[in-house]
């Protein structure tokens, strides 16, 4: 059926208005932690909403539904392992983040081992960071591409990808240049309530298309045991276990929220400790049902397309979801969910924009400029954002080239989580662990995950638990024997 003109109506109108609120928030930003934490005035809802939207991407939506249409519900053993990490965070590594005026992660990281380790933590998330949201930006092209291929028909399957990506990098980059953290905080709380309006109303669609709606749906997926969320086996090659879900999941969380400026800066833009634990902890509930969500919805794709097949099969089950989107949903509701998708993308792009800028200015500009005026950074720090949009465009278009796009995206964030975990820990658990030491270990950890990712079949849940393990180990042991430097104050 493809769009119409309402569709692309709805898609123009939300496009321009979550601009423009963003806009808003453009000249309240003159001061370094005004501009990367809002200056710490936003309440804890608006928080906990903010990190769902940011760890939600466009992969999230067209993903999760593939997998669940694809297999079952067993991906949603990984939000079990969510929660456990999240209480982790708020037991470790929260309190010594609120002891001191802290704009980023790896200013912890300085006060406990020096700024050698400061700046190679840094580093390696600046690298890791942009390589993974490169993928997820990649993803906007799959459902922009399917989505205007009629209007879009003249140009050739790269060309409609770089014009998709850049379409969303230019609006994405306009608010969050000039809002900072303030405006990627309350767009995220907008488009989370776009996506998962836009998502409850395609699946309502969906079972009203269906004859028989919810029972025909149950009936056909009990029988073929779609609805299988649990797998207590000891398969190491499996993906979604139990115990990869509990373990690879706590310690991937412990990692992303815990080490990961993306969700950090989230945590330090809160107005007290307290409310940054609450915010973490509803944020891990309303991601599990957001997964039970998609997963619903890949499961309801499933029963449809065993009544009405389609013409062609599908290459990837990415496009799955959004394919169905334009063929069948009624015009209006394909905008919304077109919507919906991009309101996704959008919100994960300005956080990792507003990370990648934060870490640039306050982790590398203010150690070399410590002289420079607030107002000098802060407006390096909007250069910084244009200079990481232009490369995340760049990384996108390579990233054409890779398979399942969730699974990537993951992958490549797991690779550099595990040496980051093993690092943090080495300084909020021990206090004999050195710089040279943990420096060690994270070379170790770090080539380790490399070598997981890259040339064996272990599933990504389990690089981070063996990769911050061996960090840790490494790191300790290496603390005992190699010769310390200054000692650095304790966490």
């Amino acid at each position: 059926m493809g769009l119409n003109g309402l569709d692309l109506a709805v898609i123009a109108l939300y496009l321009g208005l979550v601009t423009a609120f963003g806009m808003h928030f453009r000249r309240r930003q003159t001061t370094v932690r005004g501009y990367f934490l809002a200056g710490q005035t936003i309440p804890w809802w608006a928080i906990s909403l903010s990190i769902v939207a940011a760890e939600t991407s466009t992969l999230t939506i067209i993903s999760v539904p593939g997998m669940a249409y694809e297999h079952d519900f067993r991906f949603l053993q990984l939000a079990i392992g969510y929660l456990v990490g999240r209480a982790l965070i708020c037991v470790l590594l929260i309190p010594p983040y609120f002891r001191g005026q802290l704009v980023t992660a790896y200013q912890l990281i300085e006060r406990r081992f020096g700024q050698r380790l400061r700046g190679l933590t840094a580093g390696l998330f600046l690298l890791t960071r942009a390589a993974a949201e490169g993928v997820r930006v990649f993803a906007v092209a799959i459902v922009v591409g399917i989505a205007l291929g009629g209007a879009l028909g003249g140009l050739g399957d790269f060309a409609r990808d770089v014009a998709a990506i850049a379409i969303v990098t230019l609006l994405t980059l306009v608010y969050t240049f000039k809002g900072g953290m303030a405006a990627v905080i309350w767009t995220d709380v907008v488009q989370l309530a776009v996506y998962v309006t836009g998502s409850v109303a395609g699946l309502l669609v969906m079972l009203h298309m269906l004859p028989g709606g919810w029972t025909t749906v149950h009936t056909a997926a009990v029988a073929a045991n779609k609805f299988r969320v649990f797998d207590f086996s000891f398969a190491p090659h499996a993906t979604y276990t139990f115990w990869s879900g509990l373990i690879g999941g706590a310690f991937l969380t412990t990692a992303s929220h815990g080490t990961d400026q993306l969700i950090v800066q989230r945590l330090l833009a809160s107005r007290s400790e307290r409310q940054a634990k609450l915010a973490l902890m509803v944020s891990g509930g309303l991601v599990l049902a957001q997964f039970a969500l998609f997963l619903l919805i890949g499961t309801v794709l499933w029963v449809f397309y065993r009544a009405y097949p389609p013409t062609v099969a599908f290459q990837r089950t990415d496009r799955i979801f959004p394919t169905f989107i334009l063929t069948y949903l009624p015009h209006g509701v394909s905008g919304l969910m077109i919507s919906a998708i991009l309101a996704a993308a959008m919100g994960n792009l300005s956080a990792a924009l507003n990370s990648l800028s934060s870490i640039t200015v306050v982790d590398f500009y203010g150690r070399w400029k410590p002289e420079s005026s607030e107002a000098s950074r802060v407006l390096l720090g909007r250069k910084a954002t244009v200079g990481w949009a232009l490369v995340l465009f760049g990384l996108a278009i390579v990233a054409r080239s890779g398979g399942r796009v969730l699974e990537m995206g993951l992958s490549i964030a797991s690779v550099a989580y595990g040496s980051l975990l093993g690092v943090f820990l080495l300084g909020v658990l021990t206090r004999r662990a050195t710089e040279n030491g943990a420096m060690l270990g994270m070379l170790c950890g770090f080539v380790l995950n490399l070598y997981l990712w890259q040339c064996t079949h272990v599933p990504y849940p389990w690089y981070v638990p063996l990769g911050s393990a061996l960090t840790f180990g490494v790191g300790y042991a290496a603390s005992l024997v190699l010769p310390a430097r200054a000692k650095s104050e304790q966490v």
